[in-house]
């Protein structure tokens, strides 16, 4: 399960230790990270209210180098990141020791399927798996195996590219052929291929139901961040009112299919 990379579908990049949207380069990067920031702000808060806990335990399945830990923990939440990669690791422990949340942050090497074996059974509030069902071996063993981690009650945040608008972005950049092959992705996702998998909407929830979950909610995940012309957000209030919008269109179903990732928050009975 390797680390969230840039060139996936929505894949994040490093980022300053005090925010989710922090200072990636470019004006379109900030926004997406704003987008992702506001989503998981959302699945804290509404497992906050759930549990009835302040502060959770939270696992980051893939998460790197932390760009999401830190954060997570300077709310006052404790987070473990699994991640096979060890320098990413370390530069987890060197972005929570810089933001002062070492004790909250920690880092554990492996993958997705070994999560039980790391962190036992029923340990966890929310899981978050970002970005990383696109490049496991098998999809539905990850998603099973988090599934074990969550307490009764505990959620599975799950965001993963889209097949659909991975189509459309191939045919607006000019690569036809690449287009081509997208839509004649196969079917299943559990079948890899030479790039990294992308999900229909049916497939995402499946992958949540299989594993014994119920789907609490369905989103678009940048529905029109990737669309804007260039410039275009650093118009005064064009950020601000984009990001109103994107909420607003996330949660449409005739949009959502259209967003560059997908997004499911499922639940533990």
């Amino acid at each position: 399960m390797p680390e969230r990379s840039p060139d996936v579908e929505g894949g994040a990049t490093h980022r300053a230790a005090d925010s989710f949207s922090g200072s990636a380069p470019g004006r379109r990067r900030s926004l997406r990270d704003e987008v992702l920031g506001r989503l998981v702000r959302a699945a804290l808060d509404d497992q906050v209210a759930k549990s009835g806990r302040s502060a959770l335990r939270v696992v980051d399945a893939g998460g790197g180098t932390g760009h999401l830990a830190v954060p997570i923990a300077r709310m006052g939440h404790q987070v473990t990141v699994v991640d096979p990669s060890p320098d990413s690791l370390a530069a987890l422990e060197r972005r929570a020791a810089e933001a002062r949340v070492t004790e909250r942050v920690q880092a554990v090497q492996g993958d997705a399927v070994s999560l039980r074996e790391l962190l036992g059974e029923a340990t966890t509030d929310l899981v978050l798996c970002h970005s990383v069902l696109e490049v496991v071996d098998d999809p539905q063993v990850a998603v099973d195996a988090m599934a074990g981690v969550l307490r009764p009650g505990g959620a599975l945040s799950l965001v993963a590219a889209n097949r659909y608008a991975a189509v459309l972005a191939k045919v607006l950049s000019g690569h036809l052929d690449q287009a081509r092959a997208a839509l004649d992705a196969a079917d299943d996702p559990a079948e890899a291929g030479p790039t990294p998998r992308r999900f229909t909407p049916e497939q995402l929830r499946g992958l949540a139901e299989n594993a014994g979950l119920v789907v609490v909610d369905e989103r678009g995940v940048r529905v029109f961040a990737d669309l804007l012309p260039a410039g275009l957000a650093d118009e005064p209030g064009a950020t601000a009112a984009l990001l109103d919008l994107e909420s607003q269109a996330s949660a449409h179903p005739k949009f959502r299919v259209l967003s560059a990732q997908l997004h499911v928050l499922a639940r533990r009975q």
